[in-house]
């Protein structure tokens, strides 16, 4: 009977579904879109014939990351013929009050 260890006490089930819930709404919790939502970037792009040049601010959704904000812009810019040339910074919203002046209308628009 000590050796038999397939059978699992009645009374240690609930406790495994318990845990099992609290640890899926934890990992629900930490993937949650909220978690992204203070990460912008800031960046420059271009449109061709005539050369355009403008720096822009943009919400991240994904990673805090410029790899994952370098990933995210093209196709936004791009519905409206621009180019991404590069991603300068990313940053929480703490700092876009001080880019929103140098933004102008591509503040928060793409």
């Amino acid at each position: 009977m000590l050796l038999n260890i397939s059978q699992v006490p009645l009374n240690v089930m609930p406790m495994k579904n318990i845990a099992l819930i609290m640890l899926s709404a934890v990992a629900i919790g930490l993937a949650s879109p909220s978690l992204a939502a203070d990460c912008f970037a800031d960046y420059k792009a271009k449109q061709n014939q005539p050369l355009r040049l403008h720096y822009g601010v943009a919400q991240v959704n994904g990673a805090c990351t410029k790899t994952q904000a370098a990933v995210e812009l093209p196709p936004r810019l791009s519905a409206d013929g621009w180019v991404l040339l590069n991603v300068l910074s990313v940053f929480d919203a703490s700092g876009l009050s001080e880019r929103k002046a140098d933004a102008g209308k591509f503040y928060l628009r793409y």
